[in-house]
């Protein structure tokens, strides 16, 4: 007979500050000496593609980061890490992660990507105040991203910082000029709600929730992994951001499998590996 497996979901303290707020700083999901070993993992990562001058891992900082700061600034990021470390696979599955994520999204959950953030010190590319609804619209916004803090992110480092309670406000329109952004001069930066973190940490936040993230002056790097998961019922309503590990299911079941919509769906989000 199995033993069922202890259950990591939110604290109902926790569920009520994410239905008002639209986000959650999570504290101490990972143990500060699991959040050193992904760190050294995403590293590694980087590296190597960087010496095998690989495409998939870039250092340039997004354009719209010039809309932030003017000062110089640079970013390390890649998708899909998951295939490029078995660590960071049994990661993004690890019940401290997913039953938390059930608790916002429901029993099942499903990956839609992943992406490493590296910022490296001292010009650590910030990005403008933005909704992650444009890159990538779903039926019944169940999107919710999970940033994973594989060191520690106070302000200096640019940490994440959000609107409270914008996601109740629904899809905005967006400027599409070096990424989607909302007006700096109505959404700036550091007028948000900062979110500094300590490894191990991990911020939950709808993909409807306003943030951003300022320029790491730090002389230490920001390193978390994101990911990006919903409700394997909620369909994109866009072919739009097709990523190779889309459609990988951490919890649960995916409840389309078996309906002719599943497989409407299955078409849409399968990517050539």
């Amino acid at each position: 007979m199995i033993t069922p497996a202890k259950d990591h979901g939110l604290t109902p303290k926790e569920k009520t500050f994410y239905q008002e707020n639209g986000y959650l700083l999570a504290k101490s999901v990972f143990t500060r000496k699991e959040a050193e070993h992904f760190r050294n993992e995403t590293h590694q990562i980087a590296q190597r593609l960087q010496a095998a001058q690989i495409e998939g891992v870039s250092n340039e900082g997004w354009g719209a980061g010039a809309k932030v700061t003017d000062l110089p600034r640079e970013l390390l990021h890649c998708h899909n890490v998951q295939y490029q470390s078995a660590a960071l696979t049994r990661l993004i599955s690890d019940p401290r992660l997913t039953d938390r994520a059930a608790d916002i999204i429901g029993p099942n959950i499903q990956l839609h990507h992943t992406k490493m953030f590296i910022k490296p010190p001292e010009k650590g590319a910030p990005f403008p105040m933005h909704q992650d609804v444009p890159y990538f619209p779903h039926e019944n916004h169940s999107m919710i991203a999970a940033i994973i803090h594989f060191d520690d992110a106070p302000i200096e480092k640019g940490c994440v910082r959000v609107v409270p309670g914008s996601y109740k406000r629904g899809p905005l329109e967006h400027l599409h000029d070096g990424g989607h952004h909302l007006p700096v001069e109505e959404y700036p930066v550091a007028g948000a709600t900062p979110c500094p973190a300590e490894a191990g940490d991990v911020l939950f936040f709808s993909y409807l929730t306003i943030h951003g993230s300022g320029l790491n002056e730090s002389p230490q790097a920001r390193t978390t992994l994101l990911v990006q998961m919903r409700d394997p019922a909620d369909l994109p309503t866009a072919d739009v951001h097709i990523s190779r590990g889309q459609g990988m299911i951490l919890r649960g079941i995916d409840t389309l499998a078996n309906a002719q919509a599943g497989v409407d769906s299955a078409k849409r989000r399968i990517v050539a590996a």
